[in-house]
């Protein structure tokens, strides 16, 4: 706030300079339109000895366009919009609609003008003992009206600002000029804002789009992100010297919200792989098609043998349903694991070793073993659905992710998205990617970020190698990523202790994944 002065008529011109530099100066410090426009509204206040005042804002984008009104709620406090005194700019033609459209200021002694109807509820909510209003448009650095300023007497309206003294409409309308200018630029920085969330936002939802097994993840991620970043800045031990001031807060924003933009660059087939044997269809049903032609043979073998040897009937009878058997359950074994899981046992994969060494013949006679080299390689996939090569090329996803980030000309309040957004496969040990950095080379927003992507991922119900894991799991799981240094442990304990865990199921997970009441077991 600008000091008050002695309640003098005027100013002498050795105080009105230096004052008027303090007001451009306090102009110039505001970060956000409604502190501008009280700071504006309470010099202006005092340079012209008026009772009350108000500012309206043109907003070009709403139907129909008009002018918002910025006002306070009695005789103190902040501005607020008032969406009941919203003006139509080609609707009426009262005071503000003329000075705006006229873009000069205007002086209306209330006592001998018609008021407007729908000037007539302003002022009587807003100053209700109104004897005399001024106005002043509010111009940008293209000289456009923007605004208007008004100001309202309840006290006989003196006819000039006598305490910005000789030219005093001069120096006051180039005050407003001035704070015009700065409106301007506090606009569209916010616009530019606001650009930006959205089409940040419509990159995510473009990768989420991309494939219905990661729908949504792109918008999940933030919301943990930000959930244990508040914890972080509310605890007053081990993190007790970090803070996210607001530019921070945004900076983080920016990063959960792109922190898989690289996915972009992933091929549809590996991304949308659901399936071990999943290429452009599941080729399960190929391996099916097989087994069928292994059960009629078994039938007709059985019928043969019926038919050289009725009286054996009852022992082919055993062989036959036994063989068929053998088949159903080596098919439904191989149905099983083509779902991927996060685990294959060694056993498992030697039966589909001996599975692939049984043989069929096809349509043309010639005898093939009943699973390819291919497919055993990807039916013996360890843990979900991709086979290492694929996993490579997934993983490039955050090269991807990095090389796209820091080709951006990032502005200095938004320099550590790259590393934050980076980082959220980065592991404490050293052994993630894609830059193997320890959890000493981590900020921590990245590494806040890495436990938010993992639980994301598995309690999301879109996984296609996985059913959505439980609370428990899902916290049994990141422990023994904590105890083997893959989520950094400061971290994983207050993701535990405050609940966080907690806030997030109980706004985005299923019922029945909510299993735990009581988390101290998995800290």
């Amino acid at each position: 706030m600008i000091p008050p002065l002695p309640d003098s008529p005027s100013l002498s011109s050795e105080a009105l300079l230096p004052r008027l530099l303090r007001v451009a100066q306090h102009l110039s410090e505001q970060r956000d339109v409604p502190r501008l426009l009280e700071a504006l509204l309470d010099e202006a206040l005092y340079l012209c000895q008026a009772h009350t005042g108000w500012v309206w804002l043109y907003a070009d984008s709403a139907q129909p366009p008009g002018l918002r009104c910025l006002c306070r709620q009695g005789s103190s406090g902040p501005l607020q919009e008032d969406a009941a005194l919203f003006r139509p700019v080609a609707d009426g033609d009262g005071p503000v609609q003329r000075c705006f459209a006229q873009g000069s200021p205007l002086v209306v002694q209330v006592s001998d003008a018609a008021l407007a109807e729908a000037d007539r509820p302003l002022l009587a909510a807003l100053a209700p003992n109104a004897g005399g209003l001024r106005l002043w448009p509010l111009r940008n650095h293209e000289g456009a009206v923007i605004g208007v300023l008004q100001l309202a007497y309840s006290r006989k309206m003196p006819g000039t600002l006598t305490r910005l003294g000789e030219h005093s409409d001069l120096i006051f309308q180039s005050l407003l000029t001035y704070a015009g200018i700065a409106l301007s630029n506090l606009s569209q920085v916010q616009d530019l804002k606001e650009l930006l969330d959205a089409f940040i936002k419509v990159l995510a939802q473009a990768i989420d789009a991309k494939s219905p097994h990661t729908s949504a993840h792109c918008q999940r991620v933030p919301v943990i992100t930000e959930m244990l970043a508040q914890a972080v800045c509310d605890d007053g031990e081990t993190f007790a010297d970090f803070s996210l001031d607001e530019d921070g807060w945004y900076e983080l924003h920016v990063a959960a919200w792109l922190h898989d933009c690289g996915k972009l660059a992933t091929p549809d087939s590996v991304l949308d792989k659901s399936t071990k044997l999943h290429t452009l269809h599941d080729r399960i049903e190929e391996v099916s098609s097989r087994f069928a032609s292994l059960r009629a043979r078994v039938e007709f073998d059985y019928e043969r043998a019926c038919l050289e040897n009725p009286s054996a009937e009852p022992e082919y009878r055993r062989t036959l349903e036994a063989g068929i058997q053998a088949i159903t359950d080596d098919l439904t074994f191989l149905e099983r694991i083509n779902r991927g899981g996060e685990a294959m046992a060694e056993a498992d994969q030697q039966r589909v070793r001996d599975i692939a060494a049984r043989q069929w013949t096809d349509a043309w006679g010639r005898v093939r073993p009943l699973l390819t080299e291919d497919e055993v390689e990807n039916l013996c996939i360890a843990r979900g659905t991709l086979t290492p090569r694929e996993r490579q090329i997934i993983n490039g996803h955050m090269d991807v992710t990095l090389d796209m980030l820091e080709s951006l000309p990032f502005p200095a309040k938004l320099r550590q998205v790259p590393e934050y957004a980076g980082g959220h496969h980065e592991k404490m040990d050293g052994s993630g990617f894609p830059r193997g950095l320890t959890r000493e080379q981590m900020s921590i927003p990245a590494r806040i970020m890495a436990i938010a992507d993992v639980f994301e991922a598995l309690t999301s119900r879109e996984r296609p190698y996985k059913m959505p894991l439980r609370l428990s799991e899902a916290l049994g799981i990141m422990q023994r990523m904590r105890n083997n240094q893959h989520l950094d442990p400061d971290l994983y304990r207050l993701f535990i202790l405050s609940g966080v865990w907690r806030q997030y199921g109980q706004q985005f997970l299923d019922p029945q994944q909510l299993d735990v009441d009581d988390a101290s077991a998995f800290l």
